[in-house]
């Protein structure tokens, strides 16, 4: 399969698995825009990891040769799925993480960009956005969340010269969370989602809704975001269960409710 898909515990993990550099085509993305669907369709699902089968690649982008003997509509049909996926993890209730321990470049690293967090290992493995090289420009996204993420200046310098960068490089302008040794770097991620996934599942969503909307927004718009959201969550199961749980001194047992 070109996508594999398990859940461990309350995590679902999606693996790239289309060698030799999971580079993607329509179907990569028809397939996975469905699992991405189904982690969050799944109410026992609270975080989703997306990681790679290889070594040296996380995703290497579009498969050039199959895009370049394609048609432009049928290029055309591509890239609008591969932007609807990327909504979908835009759009995502569970907290999504990029495990990342290979090359990612072109659309692989756009669809690192639209997670929202992305741990990663050491190594010498190389980030970028070399589409300008091609004579395009990204057209997933990579303009505005790496924009977003690193600020205009230093996305402005990479955009335009299409060169990649490094891990140290990468972490350096904040576009990584957290790096880890190559071979700690699974169980680390799969232990924070963990961590993540058993809590309030509710509270947790309010929380990446009041983050995203609120970072678009004046900071007074931004707090009366917070403020509904936050209002929301007091008459909630999970809530009750979590002050009753700090009052009997015991780890809080959420549903989700």
């Amino acid at each position: 399969m070109t996508l594999q898909y398990r859940v461990a515990g309350k995590v679902a993990i999606i693996t790239f698995n289309r060698p030799p550099a999971n580079a993607y085509n329509l179907a990569f993305f028809e397939q996975l825009l469905a699992l991405i669907n189904q982690a969050e369709d799944n109410g026992d699902v609270g975080c989703i990891i997306i990681n790679s089968s290889s070594e040296k690649f996380f995703c290497a982008g579009a498969d050039i040769k199959e895009f370049q003997a394609n048609s432009t509509a049928d290029n055309q049909l591509m890239v609008d799925k591969a932007r609807e996926t990327l909504a979908a993890l835009d759009n995502c209730s569970k907290l999504v993480i990029a495990e990342i321990a290979g090359h990612a470049l072109g659309g692989g690293l756009e669809i690192a960009l639209a997670c929202d967090l992305r741990f990663v290992a050491e190594g010498r493995y190389r980030f970028g956005l070399p589409e300008i090289k091609l004579g395009l420009m990204p057209g997933d996204g990579g303009t505005q969340r790496f924009t977003r993420l690193v600020g205009v200046a230093k996305a402005l310098e990479w955009l335009a010269s299409g060169d990649s960068f490094s891990v140290e490089q990468a972490e350096h302008m904040g576009l990584v969370n957290r790096v880890y040794p190559a071979e700690q770097l699974s169980q680390a991620t799969l232990e924070y989602a963990q961590s993540v996934a058993k809590g309030p599942l509710l509270a947790l969503k309010a929380t990446k809704q009041a983050v995203y909307q609120g970072a678009a927004l004046p900071l007074a718009e931004g707090l009366k975001v917070e403020q509904q959201l936050c209002d929301a969550l007091y008459d909630t199961e999970d809530a009750k269960e979590g002050f009753l749980a700090f009052v009997e001194k015991r780890e809080p047992r959420f549903q989700g409710k």
